[in-house]
């Protein structure tokens, strides 16, 4: 059973897939990295979990320094002509589970509450100038909010980064894992995504994503 202390998190990142996920909510180190997540203060189980597609765009930038390219950020109000609909995966977590997340994300350390009704009856939160430090309400299923976190900069002006090999694999392997999708359909949405397009030949990317590289090469 849930209650109104649960949320839905909406990944459309490397998060997608469960096992990295699992990384922020148990704690530990992935593999190849030299950053150790604490995890969540209740390591519980999500609630459920669900496809889910978001409104806006998905678009590539920043140059991260654990997956050496740009990483996904999400924007509510995109850029004219970019293309909309983000898949997304749904996972039912507390309040208390999500501020843990939110705080791992910014390098912060888990404790700490989180203004759910500020973020609902404003529909943006911002908690800082960095990136994923700002939280948006992105609808609602089964009467129960979705929340996404992404950077505050503006769609028109964002340097759009090119994603290295590896992180798309590792949201190719989430996107199978929690849409069902096969390679074609994953190809057919990443390869239009703003950072992506024009960075990526198609044939490319399909290696990229049919390679398993994420499973085989250190993170950073």
């Amino acid at each position: 059973m849930t209650t109104a202390a649960h949320v839905w998190y909406a990944a459309y990142g490397s998060n997608m897939h469960a096992s990295r996920f699992d990384y922020y909510r148990l704690g530990g180190t992935p593999p190849g990295t030299g950053h150790t997540y604490p995890g969540f203060v209740d390591h519980t189980a999500p609630a459920d979990v669900a496809a889910l597609t978001l409104p806006g765009s998905l678009y590539f930038a920043w140059q991260s320094p654990v997956w050496t390219g740009g990483v996904a950020f999400y924007a509510a109000h995109p850029a004219p002509g970019w293309p909309t609909g983000v898949a997304a995966r749904g996972y039912l977590i507390t309040v208390g589970q999500f501020a843990d997340l939110l705080a791992q994300e910014m390098y912060r350390t888990p404790g700490a509450s989180f203004d759910l009704p500020r973020v609902l009856a404003a529909g943006v939160l911002r908690l800082g100038s960095g990136r994923y430090e700002t939280v948006l309400h992105a609808g609602t299923r089964d009467g129960i909010p979705i929340l996404a976190f992404t950077a505050p900069w503006d769609p028109e002006t964002v340097v759009l980064q090119r994603p290295s090999a590896r992180y798309l694999a590792m949201i190719g392997a989430g996107l199978r894992e929690s849409h069902g999708w096969d390679t074609d359909r994953i190809v057919d949405y990443l390869r239009v995504r703003p950072g992506v397009a024009g960075n990526w030949d198609p044939r490319e990317l399909r290696r990229a994503l049919t390679g398993d590289r994420f499973a085989e090469r250190p993170l950073g």
